[in-house]
């Protein structure tokens, strides 16, 4: 396989400013996609894995430095596919140049795997392990989370370090799949001791207890669900989680197609991370969106 890196240079708005959402692009099997970006005004829109897949990024608002996010998608088979999902951590040393090398170690073991095998557990769990070598082999500090989807016949299971998001939802928004967020916030939701209403607005809430880039990640791999034809997933960095509650979410992107729940996350995270109130999170911060569904 060959790695493309899209770098869009001519942003594309409607007369509004709204987000565009173009026309859904066939992924190659040859080639993965990795993006690296500031600023996405189009949202990208994909064919894999048997499914539709779209995908937003932008940098946190007033940011200076660049966006530390960086995601990509890797085709397998008409039917298989990878999505992967980095956040570089904000106030260390070079988050950005960690989550391009993790994803970048993940996606070159998936290259690496011979077309013919369909057992992709593997060459993720060696790519998870390689990037974090590769991340503490830097010695600067630096560190990134790391969400992963594998999508094969409509059955998709995740791997994750750290508190970047994976979400699974049916159409009437019971949720089949939520990852815990690798903090002590994250373990206390999930323990009952916190809520999520009182989590998102904690002190300590950006505080990350497992990450790429240190002797003792840890992996966290969840179960093989299988996805019907109106499920929804969603991967995304904290920039996310961090301005909508989880039921947001689901309410977003459960109903109608992809490109558009991705837009709709998208364009109400963005502002409240703009707007402060006291009714709603708001924590500005850099931003990364994949969501995924079937078509057949």
């Amino acid at each position: 396989m060959s790695l493309v890196e899209t770098i869009p240079s001519t942003p594309s708005l409607s007369g509004d400013g709204a987000i565009l959402v173009p026309t859904v692009v066939p992924l190659a099997l040859d080639q993965s996609l990795l993006l690296a970006v500031d600023q996405m005004r189009q949202l990208g829109s994909y064919q894999l894995a048997g499914g539709t897949a779209a995908v937003y990024t932008c940098r946190s608002p007033g940011k200076m430095t660049p966006n530390e996010d960086v995601s990509a998608f890797v085709p397998r088979t008409p039917d298989q596919g990878v999505l992967i999902v980095a956040d570089g951590l904000g106030g260390h040393a070079n988050g950005g140049q960690a989550s391009r090398l993790a994803v970048e170690q993940v996606v070159k073991s998936l290259e690496n795997l011979d077309p013919q095998v369909e057992e992709l557990r593997p060459a993720i769990l060696d790519g998870i392990d390689s990037a974090n070598a590769a991340v503490c082999a830097l010695g600067n500090g630096s560190a990134s989370t790391l969400a992963i989807a594998e999508i094969r016949s409509g059955v998709v299971r995740t791997y994750h370090v750290g508190d970047s998001a994976i979400l699974l939802t049916g159409s009437r928004g019971r949720v089949k799949l939520q990852t815990i967020a690798h903090s002590p916030i994250g373990y206390a939701v999930e323990s009952g001791m916190i809520d999520e209403a009182d989590a998102i607005y904690h002190e300590d809430r950006h505080m990350i207890s497992n990450v790429i880039g240190t002797n003792n990640m840890r992996i966290e791999i969840g179960s093989p669900i299988r996805m019907a034809p109106r499920d929804r997933l969603v991967l995304a960095s904290d920039g996310l989680l961090d301005n909508l509650f989880p039921h947001e979410i689901v309410e977003m992107v459960r109903i109608g197609p992809v490109s558009r729940a991705v837009v709709r996350l998208a364009g109400e995270a963005i502002s409240r991370m703009l707007t402060e109130s006291a009714n709603v999170p708001s924590k500005p911060d850099d931003l990364t969106i994949i969501g995924f569904g079937l078509t057949r």
